[in-house]
């Protein structure tokens, strides 16, 4: 991997490590618009304050938007999350597979 590559991968990761990042964007996988408080239902356990900033470091990012009706992924964060999907598969055969142990 380049070093350009590398910088690239890392600046992903960091925005997607920061807590409750990744559930944001999950919550809106199916595409349907949702208010603030829908969102935050729908993340659970985030405080307003945490999740007011992650969706302003997820709009800067361009991972999401706010519309008419509410917060939606935007085409790339409909991208990454088509990649991320790859990832529920892993874990749904990973936990089946400890399950047996």
């Amino acid at each position: 991997m380049s070093s350009k590559e590398n910088v690239a991968i890392n600046q992903l990761f960091e925005r997607l490590e920061c807590r409750y990042a990744l559930r944001v964007l999950w919550a809106l996988r199916d595409g349907h618009p949702q208010t603030f408080r829908l969102l935050q239902d729908s993340v659970g356990g985030i405080t307003p304050n945490t999740l007011n900033t992650r969706i302003k470091e997820m709009r800067e990012a361009g991972l999401i938007n706010h519309g008419s009706d509410g917060y939606i992924v935007t085409p790339s964060g409909t991208d990454l999350l088509k990649r991320l999907s790859d990832v529920q598969a892993f874990a749904n055969r990973w936990v089946a597979a400890r399950a047996k142990k």
